[in-house]
C-alpha cells in the first residue's frame, strides 16, 4: 500500500466512524436592468473542442503588444496544451532577467496550475520614463489544477497581483513581462477554452451505485482518453469525494498506455486481487467513464485478457445509479401542495391524502420503486414549525410529526442512496444540519462549516450534498448506512456571489445558487461542482431568493436541461424562460379559495 493510499484509507475509517458515533447524541436537533442569461437544454459554460479534435492554439507573447491582452494572454498560456510544457510556454512571455522568478518544470511530474477568476477588468499604468508599465489583476482564487485532472481547493490566498512589463528588443517586437508573481497561473476562463469537463465514476460504499467526480481534460484523441480515464480510476477519487465512494484495490496501476482504434480497446493493469467480481465493476466503471466511446473494451490483468465489456450495452442494461420517476412540478399554494400545469410537461397528481396536506411552508416529495417518501415543513400553534414524514403507497396515509418545533426549517431533502427499510433526509432547523428518517426523528449532524446552515440539497445519485452555511456554499459526500447517516468534511466552493442563500443540483456535476453579485444585488448562478467554472443564469432577481429547487437529470425525462424553480418576495418563478409562476398554473385549487401567489416550488421524480 502507497503511504498516499494508507493515509486516505486510516482518514476514511476515521471520518466514517467518528461521524456515525456522533450521530447517535441525541442533542441538537432533538432540543427544544441587464439581460438575463436563459438556460435552454445546453449548458451555459463551454465545454469546448471535441474528442478528436484539434487543440485551440496557445497564445504567444506576439499575438498583442498592448499591456492588458498581453497578460491575459500570458494567464492562458499555462492551459494552452501539454502539461509538461505548461512553463516553458509561461517562460516565453518573460524578459531574461525575470526567469528566475518562474522556474522551470519542477522535478516531480506533478505540474499543478493555480486557477484564479478575474473580478474586474485588468488595468495598466503608462509607461514610466524607464518604459515599464503594470498590469494589476484583481483575483478571486479558484483552486489547484492537479495533474490526475482534478481541482483540488486554493492554496493561495491573494486577492491581487501585480505584473511589470517593457518592451522587448528589437522596437516593434511586443512586450515582455519583467516582473511577476510565483505561481503558474491561469484564468478560470482559459480553462474553459483549453479543457472540457469529464465525469469518471467510483462505486460508493456498499458498492451498489456509481458516484461521478469531476475532471477537466485537454483535447486528446480517444486512445488516450482511455489512458487518462484509467489513471484517474486507479488514482482513486477527489479529495472531498474519498469517504463516501470506493477506490480500486490498492497498488492498481495501468501497464502502459491504451490502446484501440475502430472501437476496439485494450487496457493493461497490474491490480492485486482481480476476480471476475472487481473486473466487472471496473467495466462498468470504465462504460460510464468513457460515454463518448461504443465498441468493446478488453482488461488484462500483467497482459492476460480476463474480462471484456461492450461499452454501449454496459450503460445500457446497468444505470450508474437509479435515475427515479419522470419529473412532475408542484407548488404551495394557501398552505396546499398542488401540481403545475407549465407548457405541455407533464402533469402529476399529489401522493398525499388532503386531510394530511394542510398548513404546508415546503415539501420534498420523492419516489423511491413503488414507494413515496414525502417531508412537509408545516406551521402549528404560535406558527412554529415541525417536520412531518410519511412513506408508504401512493397515497401516502400514515405520517410522523417530529416533537420538537423550531423557529427555521429549510426545504428538506431526501437522500436518494435509501436503504428501502430505512429512509433518511436532511433539513436545517435553527441554523443547524439534522437528519431525519420515516418517523420524523431528527438527530444532528457534526459539520466543520462557520454559520448557521440555512439549505441542504441531495444530488441524483444520493452520495453527495450542497448545503449553505454562513452565506458561503458547501458540497460533501454522504453515507447511508443501516438508516445512519455519515457526511465527509464539507468543502467550500469559490464563487463570485456573497451572501448565498440558496442552492440545489441541476445536473450531474452542476449547482444552481442563489446570492448577492459585487452591486449587491440578489442574483442566481451556475457553479460546477468544484467551483472551477461560475456562470450568471439570472441577474438582478429583485430580492432574496428564500427556496430554491432543481431537476438534476437530463433534459429527456419531460423536462428542459438544467430546469430550476425558486421562491423570491412571497412568490415562484421558473427558468426556461424566466418568469413568474401564475395561480392559473395551479392545479386543483377549489373553487372560492384565496388569491394568492404560489410558494415553495419543487419537482417530485
Amino acid at each position: 500500500m502507497s503511504a498516499r493510499s494508507g493515509r486516505r484509507s486510516t482518514t476514511r475509517r476515521l471520518l466514517v466512524g467518528l461521524l456515525a458515533g456522533a450521530l447517535l447524541i441525541p442533542a441538537g436537533c432533538g432540543i427544544p436592468a441587464e439581460t438575463d442569461v436563459q438556460v435552454d437544454g445546453s449548458v451555459p459554460v463551454a465545454e469546448p473542442g471535441s474528442l478528436n479534435g484539434p487543440p485551440a492554439a496557445p497564445p504567444a507573447p506576439t499575438d498583442s503588444d498592448e499591456p492588458v491582452p498581453f497578460i491575459e494572454n500570458y494567464l492562458r498560456a499555462a492551459a494552452a496544451g501539454d502539461r509538461d510544457q505548461a512553463y516553458a510556454r509561461a517562460r516565453s512571455f518573460l524578459a531574461t532577467e525575470a526567469r528566475d522568478q518562474l522556474p522551470g518544470k519542477p522535478q516531480s511530474s506533478e505540474i499543478e496550475l493555480t486557477v484564479v477568476r478575474l473580478r474586474a477588468k485588468p488595468e495598466s499604468t503608462p509607461p514610466n520614463n524607464q518604459g515599464t508599465s503594470t498590469v494589476r489583476i484583481k483575483v478571486q482564487q479558484v483552486g489547484v489544477l492537479r495533474a490526475d485532472g482534478t481541482l483540488g481547493p486554493p492554496t493561495a490566498t491573494e486577492t491581487e497581483y501585480v505584473f511589470e512589463l517593457r518592451r522587448a528588443e528589437p522596437p516593434g517586437s511586443g512586450l515582455l513581462i519583467t516582473r511577476l508573481p510565483p505561481p503558474l497561473l491561469t484564468s478560470d476562463s482559459a480553462l474553459r477554452e483549453y479543457y472540457r469537463q469529464h465525469k469518471v465514476y467510483f462505486w460508493n460504499s456498499d458498492l451498489t451505485r456509481l458516484v461521478p467526480d469531476l475532471r477537466y481534460l485537454p483535447a486528446v484523441p480517444a486512445e488516450r482518453l482511455v489512458t487518462e480515464v484509467v489513471k484517474w480510476l486507479a488514482g482513486g477519487p477527489s479529495d472531498w469525494l474519498e469517504p463516501g465512494v470506493t477506490g480500486l484495490p490498492d497498488r492498481t496501476r495501468p501497464i502502459n498506455n491504451a490502446t484501440g482504434a475502430n472501437s476496439q480497446w485494450e487496457v493493461n493493469l497490474d491490480m492485486p486481487g482481480a476476480n471476475e467480481e472487481r473486473l466487472a465493476r471496473l467495466g462498468t466503471q470504465l462504460a460510464w467513464s468513457l460515454p463518448e466511446l461504443t465498441g468493446q473494451l478488453d482488461l488484462k490483468i500483467q497482459n492476460q485478457k480476463r474480462f471484456s465489456v461492450d461499452l454501449v450495452r454496459e450503460r445500457t442494461e446497468h444505470d450508474a445509479y437509479p435515475r427515479g420517476a419522470d419529473p412532475t412540478r408542484f407548488t404551495v399554494y394557501d398552505g396546499v401542495i398542488h401540481p403545475l400545469a407549465l407548457a405541455s410537461e407533464r402533469r402529476g397528481a399529489v401522493p398525499l391524502p388532503a386531510a394530511e396536506n394542510r398548513n404546508v411552508v415546503s415539501a420534498s416529495i420523492a419516489r423511491a420503486d413503488d414507494q413515496v417518501l414525502a417531508a412537509l415543513v408545516v406551521t402549528g400553534p404560535e406558527r412554529r414549525l415541525r417536520l412531518k414524514v410519511g412513506t408508504g403507497l401512493d397515497p401516502v396515509t400514515v405520517f410522523a410529526s417530529s416533537a420538537a418545533t423550531f423557529g427555521t426549517m429549510s426545504r428538506p431533502t431526501w437522500l436518494r442512496s435509501l436503504d428501502r427499510a430505512h429512509p433518511a433526509g436532511l433539513v436545517a432547523a435553527d441554523g443547524k444540519l439534522c437528519r431525519f428518517d420515516g418517523s420524523a426523528v431528527l438527530s444532528p449532524v457534526p459539520l466543520n462549516v462557520a454559520g448557521k446552515v440555512v439549505a441542504v440539497a441531495g444530488s441524483l445519485d444520493g452520495q453527495r450534498i450542497t448545503l449553505v452555511a454562513g452565506g458561503a456554499i458547501y458540497v460533501a459526500p454522504v453515507n447511508v448506512e443501516g438508516g445512519v447517516v455519515s457526511v465527509g468534511q464539507p468543502r467550500r466552493l469559490p464563487t463570485l456571489l456573497t451572501g448565498v442563500t440558496a442552492a440545489d443540483w441541476i445536473s450531474e456535476d452542476q449547482l444552481v445558487l442563489a446570492g448577492n453579485d459585487p452591486d449587491r444585488r440578489p442574483v442566481i448562478h451556475q457553479l460546477s461542482v468544484d467551483g472551477g467554472f461560475e456562470s450568471p443564469l439570472k441577474n438582478d432577481v429583485g430580492s432574496a431568493v428564500t427556496q430554491l429547487a432543481g431537476y438534476p437529470g437530463s433534459g429527456d425525462r419531460g423536462l428542459p436541461a438544467f430546469s430550476f424553480m425558486y421562491e423570491a418576495n412571497g412568490a415562484a418563478y421558473q427558468n426556461n424562460p424566466f418568469e413568474f409562476i401564475k395561480r392559473q398554473q395551479v392545479l386543483d385549487v377549489p373553487a372560492g379559495s384565496r388569491v394568492v401567489n404560489p410558494t415553495a416550488p419543487f419537482f417530485l421524480y
